[in-house]
Protein backbone atom coordinates (compact mmCIF):
# COMPACT_ATOMS: atom_id res chain seq x y z
CA UNK A 1 0.00 0.00 0.00
CA UNK A 2 1.37 3.49 -0.93
CA UNK A 3 -1.61 5.70 0.44
CA UNK A 4 0.11 8.63 2.48
CA UNK A 5 -2.84 8.48 5.09
CA UNK A 6 -5.63 5.81 6.12
CA UNK A 7 -6.89 4.02 3.32
CA UNK A 8 -10.58 5.02 3.57
CA UNK A 9 -10.14 8.61 3.56
CA UNK A 10 -7.68 8.84 0.93
CA UNK A 11 -9.88 6.98 -1.52
CA UNK A 12 -13.09 9.20 -0.20
CA UNK A 13 -10.75 12.58 -0.89
CA UNK A 14 -10.26 10.80 -4.29
CA UNK A 15 -13.53 10.47 -5.11
CA UNK A 16 -14.32 13.77 -4.04
CA UNK A 17 -11.90 15.06 -6.64
CA UNK A 18 -13.70 12.96 -9.65
CA UNK A 19 -12.22 9.98 -9.48
CA UNK A 20 -15.40 7.52 -10.11
CA UNK A 21 -13.14 3.84 -10.70
CA UNK A 22 -11.31 2.49 -8.19
CA UNK A 23 -9.12 -0.88 -8.08
CA UNK A 24 -8.67 -2.83 -5.06
CA UNK A 25 -5.30 -4.42 -4.89
CA UNK A 26 -4.09 -5.28 -1.54
CA UNK A 27 -3.38 -9.76 -2.55
CA UNK A 28 -1.23 -10.22 0.87
CA UNK A 29 -4.57 -9.47 3.04
CA UNK A 30 -6.37 -12.88 4.23
CA UNK A 31 -9.62 -12.79 2.27
CA UNK A 32 -11.91 -11.77 5.36
CA UNK A 33 -10.00 -8.28 5.59
CA UNK A 34 -9.88 -7.65 1.89
CA UNK A 35 -13.57 -8.29 1.54
CA UNK A 36 -13.81 -5.87 4.55
CA UNK A 37 -11.61 -3.34 2.53
CA UNK A 38 -13.74 -4.21 -0.47
CA UNK A 39 -16.96 -3.93 1.52
CA UNK A 40 -15.53 0.03 2.85
CA UNK A 41 -14.77 1.24 -0.69
CA UNK A 42 -17.93 0.17 -2.15
CA UNK A 43 -19.64 2.27 0.29
CA UNK A 44 -17.91 5.18 -0.43
CA UNK A 45 -17.99 4.54 -3.96
CA UNK A 46 -21.56 3.98 -4.14
CA UNK A 47 -22.25 7.34 -2.76
CA UNK A 48 -21.13 8.94 -6.24
CA UNK A 49 -22.33 5.93 -8.66
CA UNK A 50 -18.73 4.97 -8.68
CA UNK A 51 -17.46 0.97 -9.47
CA UNK A 52 -15.49 -0.93 -7.45
CA UNK A 53 -12.74 -3.30 -9.20
CA UNK A 54 -11.18 -5.81 -7.51
CA UNK A 55 -7.47 -7.28 -8.19
CA UNK A 56 -8.38 -10.86 -9.35
CA UNK A 57 -11.00 -13.40 -10.00
CA UNK A 58 -12.76 -12.83 -6.94
CA UNK A 59 -14.77 -9.74 -6.92
CA UNK A 60 -15.25 -9.49 -3.25
CA UNK A 61 -18.85 -8.33 -3.99
CA UNK A 62 -17.35 -5.85 -6.24
CA UNK A 63 -18.52 -4.34 -9.33
CA UNK A 64 -15.69 -5.94 -11.71
CA UNK A 65 -12.64 -7.71 -11.88
CA UNK A 66 -8.93 -7.31 -12.74
CA UNK A 67 -6.91 -9.76 -14.18
CA UNK A 68 -3.31 -9.99 -14.81
CA UNK A 69 -1.68 -11.14 -18.14
CA UNK A 70 -0.70 -14.51 -17.02
CA UNK A 71 -4.13 -15.21 -15.97
CA UNK A 72 -6.48 -16.83 -15.36
CA UNK A 73 -7.76 -17.76 -19.18
CA UNK A 74 -10.30 -17.94 -19.98
CA UNK A 75 -11.82 -15.25 -18.14
CA UNK A 76 -13.96 -15.67 -15.57
CA UNK A 77 -17.69 -14.60 -16.21
CA UNK A 78 -18.51 -11.13 -14.33
CA UNK A 79 -20.70 -8.19 -16.08
CA UNK A 80 -17.59 -5.89 -15.98
CA UNK A 81 -14.11 -7.65 -16.48
CA UNK A 82 -10.61 -6.44 -17.40
CA UNK A 83 -7.10 -7.13 -17.92
CA UNK A 84 -3.49 -6.02 -17.88
CA UNK A 85 -1.67 -5.94 -20.90
CA UNK A 86 2.07 -4.41 -22.11
CA UNK A 87 2.62 -5.72 -25.49
CA UNK A 88 0.58 -7.38 -28.58
CA UNK A 89 0.95 -10.73 -27.95
CA UNK A 90 -0.76 -10.43 -24.45
CA UNK A 91 -3.62 -7.85 -26.54
CA UNK A 92 -3.98 -10.67 -28.92
CA UNK A 93 -5.17 -13.54 -26.07
CA UNK A 94 -7.93 -11.49 -25.10
CA UNK A 95 -11.21 -13.08 -25.36
CA UNK A 96 -14.92 -11.82 -23.43
CA UNK A 97 -12.80 -9.59 -21.21
CA UNK A 98 -14.15 -5.53 -21.09
CA UNK A 99 -11.07 -3.33 -21.33
CA UNK A 100 -7.98 -3.49 -21.02
CA UNK A 101 -4.87 -1.55 -19.15
CA UNK A 102 -1.97 -0.82 -21.22
CA UNK A 103 1.66 -0.05 -19.38
CA UNK A 104 3.41 1.23 -18.07
CA UNK A 105 3.47 4.27 -20.09
CA UNK A 106 6.06 6.34 -18.17
CA UNK A 107 8.67 4.95 -16.11
CA UNK A 108 6.89 4.36 -12.62
CA UNK A 109 8.31 4.59 -8.89
CA UNK A 110 5.55 2.24 -7.59
CA UNK A 111 7.72 -0.20 -9.54
CA UNK A 112 10.49 1.20 -10.42
CA UNK A 113 12.76 -1.01 -13.66
CA UNK A 114 9.13 -2.29 -14.49
CA UNK A 115 8.86 -2.04 -18.60
CA UNK A 116 10.72 -0.48 -20.33
CA UNK A 117 8.03 2.17 -20.87
CA UNK A 118 5.81 2.61 -23.58
CA UNK A 119 6.00 5.93 -24.02
CA UNK A 120 2.59 8.15 -25.71
CA UNK A 121 3.99 6.66 -29.41
CA UNK A 122 3.50 2.95 -28.10
CA UNK A 123 0.79 3.22 -26.28
CA UNK A 124 -1.46 4.60 -29.27
CA UNK A 125 0.51 1.91 -31.21
CA UNK A 126 -1.44 -0.91 -29.15
CA UNK A 127 -4.73 0.96 -28.10
CA UNK A 128 -4.98 0.90 -32.60
CA UNK A 129 -4.21 -2.84 -32.04
CA UNK A 130 -6.41 -3.19 -29.10
CA UNK A 131 -9.81 -5.12 -29.45
CA UNK A 132 -11.37 -3.68 -26.68
CA UNK A 133 -11.17 -0.43 -24.77
CA UNK A 134 -7.98 0.08 -23.49
CA UNK A 135 -6.99 2.67 -20.27
CA UNK A 136 -3.51 3.92 -19.77
CA UNK A 137 -1.60 2.65 -16.59
CA UNK A 138 2.01 3.65 -15.11
CA UNK A 139 3.70 6.77 -14.08
CA UNK A 140 0.87 8.96 -14.88
CA UNK A 141 0.90 11.87 -12.72
CA UNK A 142 0.67 15.41 -14.44
CA UNK A 143 -2.77 16.97 -16.87
CA UNK A 144 0.16 17.21 -19.77
CA UNK A 145 0.37 13.20 -19.39
CA UNK A 146 -3.43 12.56 -18.70
CA UNK A 147 -3.80 15.02 -22.12
CA UNK A 148 -1.34 12.97 -23.59
CA UNK A 149 -3.11 9.31 -23.13
CA UNK A 150 -6.34 10.73 -24.40
CA UNK A 151 -4.95 11.77 -27.54
CA UNK A 152 -3.60 8.59 -28.11
CA UNK A 153 -6.86 6.96 -27.56
CA UNK A 154 -7.17 6.15 -24.03
CA UNK A 155 -10.44 6.07 -22.97
CA UNK A 156 -9.46 6.20 -19.12
CA UNK A 157 -6.51 6.96 -17.30
CA UNK A 158 -5.21 5.04 -14.37
CA UNK A 159 -3.72 7.04 -11.52
CA UNK A 160 -1.82 5.99 -8.32
CA UNK A 161 1.12 7.22 -6.84
CA UNK A 162 0.17 10.92 -7.96
CA UNK A 163 -3.29 10.01 -5.62
CA UNK A 164 -2.29 8.25 -3.04
CA UNK A 165 1.18 9.58 -2.15
CA UNK A 166 -0.50 13.02 -2.50
CA UNK A 167 -1.15 15.47 1.04
CA UNK A 168 -4.87 16.88 -0.80
CA UNK A 169 -6.05 13.34 -3.03
CA UNK A 170 -8.94 15.45 -3.34
CA UNK A 171 -6.97 18.33 -5.21
CA UNK A 172 -4.66 16.22 -7.04
CA UNK A 173 -7.79 13.85 -8.52
CA UNK A 174 -9.50 16.97 -9.26
CA UNK A 175 -6.62 18.54 -11.30
CA UNK A 176 -6.08 15.34 -13.37
CA UNK A 177 -10.02 14.56 -13.52
CA UNK A 178 -10.54 18.36 -15.16
CA UNK A 179 -7.88 17.48 -17.57
CA UNK A 180 -9.13 14.76 -18.53
CA UNK A 181 -12.58 16.10 -19.19
CA UNK A 182 -10.93 18.54 -21.17
CA UNK A 183 -8.42 16.45 -23.27
CA UNK A 184 -11.93 14.13 -23.82
CA UNK A 185 -14.61 16.74 -24.67
CA UNK A 186 -13.15 17.41 -28.46
CA UNK A 187 -12.58 13.16 -28.73
CA UNK A 188 -16.21 12.60 -28.20
CA UNK A 189 -16.80 14.67 -31.32
CA UNK A 190 -14.82 12.56 -33.47
CA UNK A 191 -14.15 8.98 -31.80
CA UNK A 192 -15.87 6.07 -33.33
CA UNK A 193 -13.85 3.45 -31.31
CA UNK A 194 -14.45 1.79 -27.96
CA UNK A 195 -17.64 3.60 -26.15
CA UNK A 196 -17.87 5.97 -23.39
CA UNK A 197 -14.74 7.56 -21.82
CA UNK A 198 -14.70 6.91 -17.97
CA UNK A 199 -13.19 9.30 -14.79
CA UNK A 200 -9.36 8.65 -14.13
CA UNK A 201 -8.79 5.97 -11.78
CA UNK A 202 -7.70 5.37 -8.53
CA UNK A 203 -6.18 2.45 -7.72
CA UNK A 204 -4.72 1.13 -4.16
CA UNK A 205 -2.18 -1.00 -5.52
CA UNK A 206 -0.63 -1.26 -9.06
CA UNK A 207 -3.41 -3.78 -10.84
CA UNK A 208 -0.73 -5.16 -13.43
Amino acid sequence: MVARGPLDLVVAGAVAGGVRWVVLREKDLPRAERAALAADLRAILSEAGGTLIVAGPDPLGGDAVHLPAAGPYPPPTHPLVGRSCHNQSELRRLTTEHYTTLSPVHPTRTKPGYGPPLGTAGLQELIQASPVPTLALGGIETPAQVTACVEAGAIGVAVLGAIMRAEDPTEAATTLTRAFEKAVTPMTQTRSGHGRPQQPTATTGDPR
